[in-house]
């Protein structure tokens, strides 16, 4: 019994049961070792290891195991200290709230004498008492996984284990050391499994179980038999494959099911069965429609897959089709060889891959081969390494378009130099005569430099012999980034941008263009409309402003002022009468848009109403202004800084003294003034960047999607360059502040359009599922607080879809669409496009 004047009585079983369980603790730590080698020694000698050991080994294995377990039981023993009651209280203190032993066994050493505090004093222990009455045995912990990182232990355990339960000293063997009548009793036996291959899903069949004459199985199915007795008492006759794989004894059989047949085992308790043996069917594969080729030139191609167990990987062999090329100018020499393109085909993101339809997206612009002809065959692999092939099916490789003539005169040469090197002195020769009277030609001013070192790069490599496969290559990546400036140029003009695009499809409508092309024009249309009225809305007048709104009213006749989605809708019948061959209907329906394009007025949104994150789009314009304002100041501090020359601004003449004296006056007021300067600069610029940080916590367009990710990724950079400015601009590194100003403007601009894009997706889809609330209400669906559909009812489990108006399949296909779309855009950096692979490696 405890002490009743013991402080800690409270506790004294918990404590006494913790310091029993360290007692433990301690001496599993000392003893794990030895036992483990022992058990493991004896095991060992259970299954008759020492008679198998040549002359003396046996002995020394003994040896030293034997002397093993001395030391570490040795080691475990020294090491071992018998816990202490304090250590014991000090382990269960830390267990309970306000360490209430420790309190219980300190005394009052302030105001003892004092009535009050020691008042105080005795209900602060009470406390600690009922405390320490809640105490509760700490579990021991000897931590031995720490100290056994190989487990070696849990070995020990098992083989010891598999000893008591199997192992018979000196009857190891098949039926050794029994008696003659005991193994008569016991006779031949066998045992006998069937295991189909993991990917068919089947389940394995236990031979012995089986009470049936036939059964089937699918095929490559491994079958496993162990006979058990005097060898040659159990024989096996089997007709499924050519031949059997034994052990040395022969009392161990595997073989693979191959073809249908039988499998009979003669002897005592033999059995006979017949096996159906199912094929595998080698999985079929074929194109939906041709190869062709969508927005941005990236290649798409529908296919269809079957396998009978499931389609494993697909890819889409390319070869060139020499014979339908024709054969002119650059192509007219025999092309250097080059393996068949391959291109993984994408795989369904789960479910079974019994059958599948899929859609290969790959941007082939800068290939070679790009928009010539080719032969594209597909194949498809099951699990089973059986291979299905398409046939051959004739295309076009797609590739990107280009309209600008001295664009696509150079994306023709880099073709010519790509299809064998010996045309690039043809090609050199080409880009020269470009050059030739070229002022004003190009729509890109620098084009005539990069033209020119383009020749120089061609011609100093081919005088000098090392005009190389690699060196060729970095030729036509020079060459297909200036066509890229020159097709696109540096047209920061949204009405630009407009102008060229509707005088680029007009001209293709009279001349009766392919449908691809003018699909490709039409996209580049909309893309230029969507970005010109961007910038119509950024400029629109506030409507808050009643002024402005009756100059509106004024200016403007009813009809004129439209919307967005309404300007689609002419390019939709636009498109769609080119697509009928109604050519007279889209000319005059695209003299009326051009109408409307040059008189446009944007609205605000649909009704009138803002658009959600217009607001914001308004505040982060304003901030683009400021940071674009303070970036001149500091270029022009910058000037002045070096404009400083020390001279006396009047002619007149001063003694040399005085002269001095002002011009060391004029230089410290100087630099005075410029220090100051640099500290307002960085004073607003930290303000400027605290009103962005504002910015990205209010409420943004975009939110959850990629475009509005990507724009908030576009503001940290941003806010990162801002104080990284605004810390030059402190340190007096003016040049260090323009470069990171120039960053954060370039930064802003860009999330700028990534919110842009995002409140353009959003106006389409507003524009989509708009629909009747009332009658949605009254037939029990609805919304829940996330914008997803509810069902018919609450309880029926019937959620909707994950996004608002679609099916979650068919998102779920776009999604995979797009990621794998801009996986296929080359010119994205290496490290976002590794991502997107990782995202759709698994599927």
């Amino acid at each position: 019994m405890a002490d009743p004047k013991d402080p800690l009585a409270p506790a004294s079983r918990a404590l006494w049961l913790t310091r029993a369980g360290m007692v433990a603790e301690r001496v599993a730590r000392a003893l794990w070792l030895p036992l483990s080698l022992a058990l493991i020694a004896g095991a060992l000698w259970a299954f008759d290891l020492h008679t198998r050991l040549p002359g003396d080994a046996a002995l020394w294995v003994a040896g030293a195991f034997g002397l093993a377990m001395l030391v570490t039981l040795g080691l475990g023993l020294w090491r071992f200290r018998w816990p202490t009651r304090a250590e014991a209280m000090a382990r269960l203190d830390r267990t309970l709230t306000g360490r209430p032993l420790a309190a219980l066994t300190d005394t009052q050493a302030l105001g003892a004498a004092d009535p009050a505090s020691a008042a105080l004093w005795q209900a602060h222990r009470a406390r600690m008492q009922a405390q320490a009455a809640k105490a509760r045995p700490v579990r021991p912990d000897p931590q031995l996984a720490r100290r056994d990182p190989y487990a070696l232990r849990l070995v020990a355990l098992t083989a010891a284990a598999v000893a008591v339960l199997f192992a018979v000293p000196g009857q190891q063997g098949p039926l050794a050391g029994l008696p003659g009548a005991a193994g008569a009793a016991i006779g031949p036996s066998w045992e006998g499994w069937i295991v189909p291959p993991a990917y068919t899903g089947r389940p394995g069949l236990y031979l012995n179980e089986i009470e049936r004459e036939s059964f089937e199985v699918p095929q490559g199915s491994r079958v496993v038999l162990r006979f058990y007795g005097p060898p040659g008492a159990l024989t096996l006759e089997q007709s499924l494959a050519d031949g059997v794989q034994a052990d040395e004894t022969g009392q161990a059989l595997e073989f693979d099911a191959r073809r249908s047949g039988e499998i009979a085992i003669d002897g005592p308790n033999g059995r006979r069965w017949e096996v159906a043996v199912a094929a595998d069917m080698v999985p079929e594969i074929l194109p939906m429609g041709p190869m062709e080729r969508a927005r941005g030139g990236v290649a798409e191609l529908p296919f269809t897959a079957s396998d009978d167990y499931g389609v494993l990987r697909g890819e889409a062999v390319i070869t060139l089709d020499l014979e339908a090329i024709d054969r002119r100018y650059g192509l007219s020499v025999d092309p250097e060889a080059r393996a068949p393109l391959l291109l993984a085909l994408p795989m369904p993101m789960s479910g079974d891959r019994v059958s599948l339809t899929e859609t290969l997206r790959e941007d082939l612009s800068q290939h070679p081969w790009a928009n010539l002809p080719v032969q594209v065959v597909l194949r498809a692999v099951d699990a089973a390494g059986q291979a299905g092939e398409s046939p051959a099916e004739a295309a076009i490789l797609p590739g990107r378009r280009f309209f600008e003539p001295a664009a696509k005169a150079l994306i023709e040469l880099r073709r010519d130099v790509l299809w064998n090197a010996v045309n690039g002195r043809r090609a050199a020769m080409l880009m020269r005569a470009m050059l030739h009277r070229s002022e004003g030609a190009f729509h890109y001013e620098n084009a005539p430099v990069l033209i020119r070192g383009a020749v120089n790069f061609i011609e100093t490599r081919l005088d000098a012999g090392t005009f190389t496969p690699e060196a060729r290559d970095e030729l036509a990546q020079r060459l297909w980034d200036l066509a890229l400036l020159m097709e696109e140029g540096e047209l920061a003009n949204a009405r630009d941008r407009l102008q060229r695009a509707r005088d680029r499809l007009a001209e293709a409508m009279e001349r009766g263009a392919d449908p691809s092309e003018i699909q490709d024009l039409m996209d580049e249309l909309r893309e230029a409309t969507r970005d010109y009225m961007a910038m119509l809305a950024e400029q629109a007048p506030d409507a808050e402003d009643p002024q402005a709104d009756q100059r509106d009213q004024g200016e403007r006749q009813e009809g004129e002022r439209v919307s967005q989605s309404q300007i689609q809708e002419m390019m939709d019948a636009i498109q769609q009468a080119m697509e009928e061959g109604r050519m007279e209907d889209a000319a005059e329906m695209m003299a009326q848009l051009n109408a409307l394009l040059d008189n446009l007025q944007m609205t605000r949104g649909e009704g009138g109403e803002p658009m959600p994150g217009g607001e914001a789009m308004e505040g982060l314009g304003d901030t683009l202004g400021e940071q674009q304002g303070l970036a001149d100041e500091t270029f022009e501090q910058l000037q002045e800084q070096f404009g400083q020359s020390g001279e006396p601004q009047s002619g007149q003449q001063q003694p040399q003294g005085q002269q001095g004296q002002q011009e060391q006056g004029q230089q410290g007021e100087a630099g005075k003034d410029a220090e100051q300067a640099m500290r307002e600069l960085a004073e607003r610029q930290r303000e400027l960047r605290e009103r962005l940080r504002q910015q990205q916590l209010g409420d943004l367009p975009g939110e959850g999607t990629d475009e509005g990710e990507a724009g908030l990724q576009a503001l940290e950079e941003a806010n990162r360059a801002m104080d990284q400015a605004a810390e030059a601009l402190e340190q007096g590194d003016m040049r260090g502040a323009l470069q990171r100003q120039a960053e954060a403007l370039d930064a802003l601009r860009e999330g700028l359009r990534e919110f842009r894009d995002a409140m353009d997706a959003d106006r389409r889809e507003r524009a989509g599922s708009e629909g009747d609330p009332d009658q949605a209400q009254a037939q029990g669906s609805g919304r829940d607080p996330l914008g997803r559909e509810m069902g018919p009812s609450a309880q029926s489990g019937d959620f909707g879809s994950v996004v608002p108006g679609e099916d979650p399949r068919e998102r779920a296909r776009e999604l995979m669409d797009e990621i794998r779309r801009r996986q296929a855009e080359r010119e994205r950096p290496e490290a976002e496009r590794d991502y997107l692979n990782r995202l759709i490696e698994p599927y």
